[in-house]
């Protein structure tokens, strides 16, 4: 469900005042963060390393409740969920979009992942939730290593937005760096450096 809110009712209602109206309100941080612990479940579970990327996001986003307020146009639209968004190479050879609900439960949150991405590759139909879940963007540039990538201010999608490459090797650990971008109204740094923590944290407790 998404509901309009007043700024003032929200603790975001001084950013709102100063970063609704500016010409670039987005911000962009880089992080590279430790995904050994997350291909050693993709192979001991068969699992897909982006999938498994994505749900981290979604877990590590709903304990950050700035995520549930998103400025859209110059109005503050409150959720009760959030998706995370991947893109999906499609049957024509080109890109559509799928938006998948993070739930809880890993297994639950795999068939999902399953089921919507091969419906979108089959379909070259995009799957988009964003009239009742705070989206999360995603895109995964696996075919190159990159130190990062800046989104685009648009003034029209103002939702978070992280960018990968392919994982590198050092050692016995493998590294990602990405890149997330969030507009400055719907957070501040030190929001967007939590998410990034709590990101870290919860590759390293997958089990």
């Amino acid at each position: 469900m998404a509901k309009v809110v007043q700024p003032k009712d929200t603790t975001r209602a001084m950013a709102y005042e100063f970063w609704i109206k500016v010409p670039n309100p987005m911000v962009t941080f880089f992080k590279t963060l430790d995904v050994t612990n997350l291909i050693k479940v993709s192979k001991r579970k068969h699992m897909k390393f982006n999938m498994l990327l994505d749900y981290c996001i979604g877990k590590a986003a709903v304990g950050v409740k700035e995520f549930y307020i998103l400025p859209v146009g110059e109005k503050l639209i409150q959720y009760d969920t959030i998706a995370v968004n991947t893109i999906v190479k499609n049957i024509d050879g080109e890109v559509s979009s799928c938006d998948i609900l993070y739930v809880e439960n890993l297994e639950e949150y795999n068939k999902q992942y399953l089921k919507y991405t091969s419906q979108v590759s089959e379909s070259c139909q995009d799957r988009d939730l964003s009239d009742n879940s705070m989206v999360i963007g995603t895109s995964a540039i696996i075919d190159t290593e990159i130190d990062g990538a800046v989104g685009m201010n648009s003034g029209i999608f103002n939702n978070p937005f992280i960018i990968w490459g392919r994982y590198k090797k050092k050692w016995f650990r493998y590294y990602l760096t990405l890149s997330f971008q969030f507009h400055h109204t719907q957070m501040d740094g030190a929001h967007a450096g939590r998410f990034l923590a709590n990101l870290q944290k919860e590759i390293n407790g997958l089990k």
